[in-house]
This record gives structure tokens, C-alpha cells and sequence, in this order.
């Protein structure tokens, strides 16, 4: 498919995909495919949340990045990688680069009720503020809303694929998924920092798919094909939801995940906060990323070895800093 150079991501709607009307489905679908094949950005509307739910995690989220430093970092663990609680400030930078991002963030991770479920002794336990009482419910609550609209996407993205709708279930279920609040935080003396520091550096998501929440401010851009950055813009009901690198790899390149980054805003407005609240949907450590057979053709031959998403993840950790290579 030659790609059409668009100036902003289309627009869909999940409620679509869940009417139970088989044309409403398939033209989904189709529109979901084709923009994953061009841009790799979809704004989303009917994704679950609500504004109330919304408003309450973002206020969670703000009063959590407003303590001081020395009580958030009670909630940092080193050892587990940024996987769980506080990751502080300047600690992750993108794939490729040394100067550290301008954000803070939080992980909550999976929360694996199945005592059966092996997945269970992979992961973590949570790591929540007591400062915040409601900062619990709130994340777990939004993390599973979250969740069940990312398996309707990848149940579009497997028919448009000519896969099983539930080729992907199995492989998601108690998935290695992480709900991140971020907090872009002021800058009172932009001379203080790197020249080349930034919000968040042009980079690729790890992940199938991710899930972004609406921000509080602009920033967001997507590099289109010809090199050119246009603006993400959602409405408020909107979620953008965009391919990661797992998802392009096991698709040998056919869906794109497509470079973004945030951009810092105007010098004047350096000293101002910025949040933001992604879903980064990823599935169980053991699933392949080998591509799928028919996505490898004469015209589109296989480009990556093979590799599991536990594998890639682990490589990709140690790339944006936040793990240590191992010496073993």
C-alpha cells in the first residue's frame, strides 16, 4: 500500500468494533489496518474510560509528582529495572542517546489474580504511595479498562492480518503490561540543563500497542514517512493508540511503529508542568516475535531474527538505561 502522507492521525471509533453490526466491524478494520500501515497513530473514541475516572487518576497522578523528591523516592526501587513504583528524574533516556529525558514517571504493572498462572512469579509486586489512599484503585481500575480496549484493537489488528480475531488472547492474557504516569517537570532555568535535553527524544515504543490517555498540554509529534513532524491532537474523549516495536517485528514492517517524541514547549513556558498517562500493552515474556509467515514475502523479505518479547524487552531495558547489562 503506497502510503498517503497525512497531516493528522485518523480518527476512529471502538463502539464500531463492538456493535455487533458485521459491516460497522469490517470497516473498522479496514480503516484500523491501513492507517497502522501508514501511520501508525489512530485517535480512538468509546475506549471505556469516563471523565470522572479520567479526572480522578490524573489528580492522583499530580499529587503524587507534587511531594518532594526525597518522599518519592521512597517508592524507587533500582533493582527491579523501572518495572514497578518511582522511576526519578533523568533516569531514562531513548534508544541511541546519553542525556536523559526531562520526565519522572511511575509503573503499575500486572496484577496476576490466577494462583495457576507461572506468569505470576515473573513479575514484580506492585509498588503503590501511601501519601496518595486512592492512587491504588484509581491506577489498577483505569490499567484494566485499559487493557480490555488494547485486546479489542489487537482483535482488529489479528482479522486485518487474516489471523484468528483471538489469535492474540492467549498471548496478552496477564500480559507484561505497564500503566505509566509521566510528569514532564518544570524547568525554572533552561540554561541549567543539556542543550540537547527534551521532554522525550524521538524513539519507538517497545510494546504491541500503546494506549495514551489524553495530555494536559501539547507536545506530542509523529515523524511521517518524508521526514516532516506533525502534531498528535485528540479530542478530549479520544485515546491515541499507536503499533510498538514487538508488533511491527512480528509483522516483518507491514504495520509501522512510528518514531515520536515530545518536544519541549516555548522557552517561556519551560517552568510549567506537563502530564501524561500511557498504556504500553505488552504481552506474556514466552510469545514469539518471529515474524508471521505471510507477512514475509519476496517483496517484503524477513528483516529481524528471531526473538521472544521477554528477550526484546530485557535488550530494550538495557538500551534506554534503566537496566544494567549483565556480565555473566
Amino acid at each position: 500500500m503506497s502510503e498517503k502522507l497525512l497531516d493528522e492521525i485518523p480518527s476512529l471509533d471502538l463502539a464500531d468494533f463492538r456493535s455487533g453490526d458485521a459491516q460497522r466491524k469490517a470497516k473498522f478494520v479496514q480503516d484500523l489496518g491501513e492507517a497502522y500501515q501508514n501511520i501508525g497513530f489512530v485517535a480512538l473514541k468509546n475506549h471505556g474510560l469516563n471523565d470522572e475516572q479520567t479526572a480522578t487518576l490524573y489528580r492522583d497522578v499530580q499529587s503524587f509528582f507534587s511531594l518532594p523528591d526525597e518522599v518519592k523516592q521512597q517508592y524507587e526501587n533500582p533493582e527491579l529495572a523501572g518495572q514497578r513504583g518511582y522511576i526519578s528524574k533523568g533516569k531514562e533516556h531513548a534508544k541511541g542517546r546519553n542525556t536523559g529525558d526531562l520526565k519522572e514517571f511511575f509503573h503499575v504493572g500486572q496484577e496476576v489474580d490466577d494462583p495457576n498462572d507461572p506468569i505470576k512469579n515473573e513479575y514484580p509486586d506492585n509498588i503503590f504511595p501511601k501519601e496518595i489512599p486512592t492512587f491504588k484503585d484509581t491506577a489498577l481500575q483505569t490499567y484494566k479498562t485499559l487493557e480490555a480496549a488494547g485486546k479489542d484493537v489487537l482483535r482488529a489488528i489479528a482479522l486485518y492480518l487474516h489471523l484468528p480475531e483471538n489469535y492474540f488472547d492467549d498471548k496478552v492474557r496477564n500480559g507484561n503490561s505497564i500503566l505509566r504516569p509521566i510528569h514532564y517537570y518544570p524547568i525554572e532555568n533552561p540554561d541549567a540543563v543539556p542543550a540537547d535535553a527534551v521532554r522525550a527524544a524521538e524513539h519507538g515504543d517497545i510494546n504491541l500497542i500503546t494506549l495514551l490517555m489524553g495530555a494536559s498540554a501539547d507536545g506530542l509529534q509523529v515523524k511521517r514517512r518524508d521526514g516532516k513532524w506533525i502534531p498528535i491532537t485528540a479530542l478530549p474523549d479520544q485515546i491515541v493508540v499507536n503499533v510498538g516495536d514487538m508488533l511491527q517485528r512480528l509483522t516483518n514492517g507491514v504495520l509501522k511503529s512510528t518514531i515520536h517524541r515530545v518536544v519541549n514547549p516555548a522557552r517561556e513556558k519551560m517552568n510549567t508542568s506537563r502530564y501524561s498517562i500511557p498504556f504500553f500493552m505488552h504481552p506474556r515474556s514466552e510469545m514469539s516475535l518471529a515474524a508471521l509467515e505471510h507477512c514475509v514475502t519476496p517483496d517484503n523479505p524477513k528483516k529481524e531474527a528471531d526473538i521472544t518479547a521477554g528477550e526484546f524487552l530485557n535488550e530494550r531495558l538495557i538500551e534506554l538505561g534503566l537496566k544494567k547489562k549483565s556480565t555473566m
